[in-house]
């Protein structure tokens, strides 16, 4: 009496016993087994010599006299591998530090710093302008007075309002050569760059004429876009550093934070 398994076991009904087989895969490939079969060469990231020896240095002090090139090997992936995890994060900080949020319609400006400058840079414009104003009006009215006493600070003020009046004259004078000098060279001539029958891919004007004035003039042509590069400063690092646990309290931070 045989069992439905037994009756649809190919591999029986043909004569090959599979016990056998696999007994006959294992003894050959015996060498195999437990072991990992790379595609490629494992290369470590460090200097594999200087590293070792370093490695030694720091065991000896711990009473090890051996260190196996196969520790070597994994102390180096490891720093590869954390100098990879640092680098994603510290690009992370980087691209949010510069994302813009101007034409975003889920935000809106509360306070504009730049424009408050550029209102006290103007007040402090004008003032200064107001109190150059009085005193060119005090050195003008000390250079017309006629008074026969003989003041220093009288005659001081004479002799700033005498250079103040000679330097106006000189600045009139550039001006006006300056202007003479404009209006003889003539208008600015447009560069070609500027021309419209130019189109500018990649920061390169291109010359149509012609039939190619038809084909690449067209809206639909083909630009090549920037590569977009992303600047890592050292206020990104001591961000990520003062997130980490890790290096949250290290001396390296403090060190950052000093320079």
């Amino acid at each position: 009496y045989r069992d439905d398994d037994d009756i649809n076991d190919v591999a029986s009904m043909a004569g090959v016993n599979l016990n056998e087989e696999s007994a006959r895969i294992m003894a050959t490939n015996s060498d195999l087994v437990g072991t990992q079969i790379q595609s490629c060469k494992d290369e470590p990231f460090l200097a594999a010599i200087p590293l070792h020896k370093r490695v030694l240095e720091m065991a000896k002090k711990l009473g090890i006299t051996d260190v196996p090139a196969e520790v070597v090997t994994f102390i180096s992936h490891a720093t590869q591998n954390r100098l990879r995890t640092v680098i994603e994060k510290v690009t992370v900080i980087t691209q949010h530090r510069m994302e813009s949020y101007k034409d975003d319609e889920w935000y809106e400006q509360a306070t504009d710093v730049r424009s408050q400058l550029k209102f006290f840079e103007q007040l402090e414009r004008l003032e200064k302008q107001r109190k150059d104003e009085q005193e060119r009006e005090i050195l003008l009215k000390a250079a017309k007075s006629r008074s026969r006493q003989e003041d220093p600070e009288q005659a001081r003020l004479k002799q700033k309002a005498k250079e103040m009046q000679q330097q106006e004259l000189a600045q009139m004078r550039q001006r006006d050569a300056n202007l003479t000098a404009l209006a003889a060279i003539g208008p600015r001539k447009k560069r070609k760059l500027d021309s419209p029958g130019l189109l500018t891919i990649g920061g390169e004007g291109l010359g149509m004429s012609g039939g190619s004035q038809a084909g690449l003039g067209t809206p639909s042509s083909r630009q090549y876009a920037r590569q977009k590069i992303t600047r890592v400063n050292l206020r990104d690092f001591i961000f990520y550093m003062e997130q980490e646990r890790e290096t949250s309290h290290s001396l390296l931070l403090y060190r950052a934070l000093l320079k």
